[in-house]
């Protein structure tokens, strides 16, 4: 049996990072992991994404879309994108931080009147898709901890709250 997780954020946030060091941790552990990240478009604040499959049957590191148990989301709106890949009544764990990319920023700013997707918006559209959705602070509970910079970290916490991740 294994446990699928899709992890996706922007580029900066540190998924190739968290992602390493959750595979540290299985092989520390005795437990296979593989992953498979994309992370070309991170240069300009684009989209980051890794599969990672966890477990003794995990033989491919790709994740067919429904089959992730868990989608866990560096940033709000990367949540929403990849929903697809999240099994019907899987967990989301998101951050709360929604980071305007470049093109809309400038949009925002040449016109007072459009308005970016909201935190609420998000949430309504991925509860269609699950009940089971966690939204966190990250950036709170990093700057908290003294280090802003440890945002990616704060979700080792949340993964390691889930009865179904194989890590203790």
């Amino acid at each position: 049996m294994s446990f699928n997780l899709f992890i996706c954020g922007v580029g900066g946030q540190g998924l190739v990072l968290l992602t390493s060091v959750i595979g540290n941790a299985c092989v520390k552990s005795g437990i296979n992991a593989i992953t498979g990240e994309m992370y070309g478009l991170s240069q300009r604040s684009g989209t980051v994404f890794v599969h990672m499959r966890i477990g003794a049957d995990a033989y491919s590191p790709l994740i067919d879309y429904g089959d992730a148990d868990a989608l866990l989301s560096l940033e709000a709106i990367e949540a929403l994108r990849y929903i697809e890949y999240l099994r019907k009544g899987g967990v989301v764990i998101m951050n709360s931080r929604i980071m305007h990319p470049p093109v809309e920023t400038s949009k925002l700013i040449a016109d007072k009147s459009a308005r970016y997707i909201s935190l609420e918006a998000i949430l309504a559209k991925l509860g269609a898709w699950t009940s089971k959705i966690a939204t966190v602070d990250a950036l709170r509970l990093a700057k908290e901890s003294g280090n802003v910079n440890t945002e990616n970290t704060v979700f080792l916490g949340c993964l390691s709250a889930l009865n179904a991740f194989p890590i203790e």
